[in-house]
This record gives C-alpha cells, sequence and structure tokens, in this order.
C-alpha cells in the first residue's frame, strides 16, 4: 500500500503486519513504526501524512542512525583521522545529522503477514560518516510481542548506533506519568548542560534515577527523563493492566519521557509519550571507557530488542 509520495517523486509505501492480539503498521520512509495495537489499542505515537513526518517530526518510531543519541561536538577521531557530521542540536550532532536514517526511504527486502525486513545503504561520506554502511532491520510480531532485529556492515572503519525512536503511550492517550516503570539498572549517565554524557557511570541508589523498585514516571525529577541508564536486566512499563516488557542485546537504554513535546512542532503535548531507546552509550566515540560502537570491514553487527506485552 502507498502511503505518500515524497517531493521527489520516489513513493513510501506502508505494511501491515499482524500475529494475534498484535497489530503493526511499518513505513518505508524511516523505517518508522507507525501504528501497534494491542488488543485493539495503539500504544505508540504516530503521525497522520507523510508531510508530517517530513515537516513536524521527524523521529517518531523512526530507526536513527548512523548514531543514535549525542556525538559532542559533531566530531569524533577513528584511527587518527577527525570526521565532522552535522550539528543538528545545539553543539551536537544527533541522531546521524540532519539527514539521518530515519528521513531515508529504506527497501523491502523479505515480508510475511507477521514480519518485514526493511534494508539501507549508506554511502561513504553520508552525514560525515566513513565508510559505505550497509543495514537491516527486521520488524517481527510473534508471541505477543515486538521483536526488533537489526544488523549492519560497513566495507571501511565507521561508528554506528542503531535504534527505534517510538514514543509508547499504554492507555492509547493522554500522558504517561502515571505510567508505572521498573528498571533493571544500577547506574545510569550523568550528563552535561549539553545532554552529554560526563563519562561517570554513577550509581542510581538515593537518587531520583532508580527505578529498580517501581516508581511512576511523574512522581520524581518532574518527570522529565532524558537519560541513559546501563542495563543489568528488563524495563517493565505498566498502565492499567497492560504491561510491556523490553529486553536488549545493547548495554543501555536511552529513557525520554517526553517532556519536551511541545504539540506545536508535533500534534502532541508534553508527556504524551515515552521511549524507550535501546543503544549503545551517547557519545561513545569520544569517550574510550564506553562500549565500543566502532564497526570494522568483515564484521556483522547485530542487536535484538522486544518489546512484550503482559
Amino acid at each position: 500500500m502507498i502511503f505518500g509520495t515524497l517531493p521527489s517523486g520516489r513513493q513510501v509505501e506502508s505494511v501491515e503486519l499482524s500475529s494475534g492480539r498484535l497489530r503493526a503498521e511499518v513505513l518505508t520512509y524511516g523505517a518508522i513504526v507507525r501504528t501497534l495495537e494491542v488488543s485493539g489499542v495503539n500504544v505508540v505515537l504516530g503521525l497522520d501524512t507523510l508531510e508530517d513526518y517530513r515537516t513536524r517530526s521527524r523521529y517518531f518510531g523512526a530507526v536513527v542512525g548512523r548514531y543514535g543519541n549525542r556525538i559532542a561536538g559533531g566530531t569524533f577521531t577513528l584511527d587518527g583521522v577527525e570526521f565532522r557530521l552535522p550539528l543538528n542540536n545545539g553543539p551536537n550532532s544527533l541522531h546521524g545529522g540532519t539527514e539521518g536514517f530515519d528521513s531515508q526511504v529504506w527497501t523491502i527486502a523479505e515480508r510475511t503477514g507477521s514480519s518485514v525486513t526493511l534494508t539501507l545503504t549508506s554511502p561513504d561520506g553520508d552525514q560525515g560518516y566513513p565508510g559505505t554502511l550497509t543495514a537491516s532491520v527486521t520488524y517481527t510480531l510473534a508471541d505477543d510481542a515486538l521483536r526488533i532485529d537489526y544488523t549492519a556492515e560497513t566495507d571501511a572503519p565507521t561508528v554506528v548506533n542503531l535504534t527505534n525512536h517510538s514514543y509508547f503511550n499504554l492507555k492509547g492517550g493522554g500522558d504517561v506519568l502515571d505510567h508505572v516503570i521498573r528498571m533493571e539498572a544500577e547506574h545510569y549517565l550523568p550528563v552535561d548542560e549539553d545532554k552529554i554524557p560526563t563519562g561517570e557511570l554513577a550509581k542510581v541508589k538515593d537518587t531520583p534515577f532508580d527505578f529498580r523498585e517501581p516508581h511512576a514516571l511523574g512522581e520524581r525529577y518532574d518527570g522529565a527523563y532524558d537519560h541513559c541508564f546501563v542495563l543489568d536486566g528488563p524495563v517493565q512499563v505498566t498502565a492499567g493492566d497492560l504491561t510491556m516488557e523490553v529486553t536488549t542485546t545493547e548495554p543501555g537504554v536511552q529513557f525520554y519521557s517526553g517532556s519536551m513535546l511541545d504539540g506545536v512542532t508535533t500534534p502532541f503535548g508534553a508527556f504524551a509519550g515515552l521511549c524507550l531507546e535501546t543503544q549503545h552509550f551517547p557519545d561513545a566515540p569520544n569517550q574510550p571507557q564506553f562500549p565500543s560502537t566502532v564497526l570494522r570491514p568483515g564484521e556483522l553487527r547485530t542487536s535484538t530488542t522486544t518489546y512484550r506485552f503482559i
């Protein structure tokens, strides 16, 4: 099904997936998860038109890359060579730059009634990143879960950090301040005024970042979270009778509560949805103490994240 047509004339397709009580719609533009229904309730925020995705918000439900999250100063050095990236978040490069993977048309490589695989080739120098990178993302509905599998390969050394930027609202509307979060994470990454990690892995104990026991989102810190947590196990989000459990092979998750949604640049107001972006750490190319995001020729980068509904 055709969802819309870009000014270039290229068409964007919509793919419907279903399994049991789950239904989803995936767009080839940005590999976006536009809808995810659980027993008829849409639990992700989506936009109405392709023009909305192009002009009102770039990240709703999209795969972001090459590098999800922030790189300080829009620069990093790899094998002694400095690379400069577009600055699109104050002094930083965010989510791959001004024309990241979220604004590209992906190609459908394979599809069934319950899964779809999308691929994208990012040429050498794309947004300043070295190497031609070939990425794929597979969305699969099965066993009351949305599973996301990522792969990436390169022909020259580069950095990569792929994630999905869906906003979840398990009630299907209203705000998420009453959503209860439980997160197996003993550490989080403090950030400076530009939201760049200081390099410390700080203990969550005795801080508003301790979700090892369940807490409502709006209970502390004014609900305004936008931090990376170091995962030791699953994340659970509960609203009413529905719980979403997030498991991943990635070392961290960026927990963003949607506090900066403003109802102007998007049709949604503050706290309309929360993000759980499973990923490597922000600014890892500049912080060698963090798990490496370097990918070299001959290597296959893979990761898996599952959002299971209980």
